[in-house]
């Protein structure tokens, strides 16, 4: 799934217009990206979490030529599968069903 099927998807189940959907979409995805920016754990139970990871610099070598290269040190963000999300993957959990048996909340604008 990419961010546009994602979207989609949105606009079908939460029966709100295309661009309200990319909103929310955006503003979920621009939070969390601060977040991690703020080295802020992100934490979403039963899907997994956010944490980022500190590498310290080290000796490299190029693939191409074998020369000896300075790696700088990066932190880079990390997620780790929650319990039930692995679960569900490994099919020893059925998945939520995507049905809605009431009328949806809408988001008014």
């Amino acid at each position: 799934m990419n961010k546009s099927e994602l979207i989609d998807m949105i606009t079908e189940h939460g029966q709100m217009t295309k661009k309200k959907a990319e909103l929310v979409v955006n503003v979920v995805f621009d939070s969390m990206a601060q977040a991690l920016i703020n080295n802020d754990r992100i934490e979403i139970r039963g899907f997994g979490s956010f944490v980022n990871k500190d590498y310290k610099s080290y000796q490299g070598r190029n693939p191409r030529t074998g020369d000896a290269i300075e790696v700088t040190p990066k932190r880079l963000p990390f997620f780790k599968v929650g319990k039930e999300l692995r679960e569900i993957v490994d099919g020893k959990k059925t998945a939520p069903v995507m049905e809605f048996k009431t009328q949806p909340p809408t988001i008014e604008s």
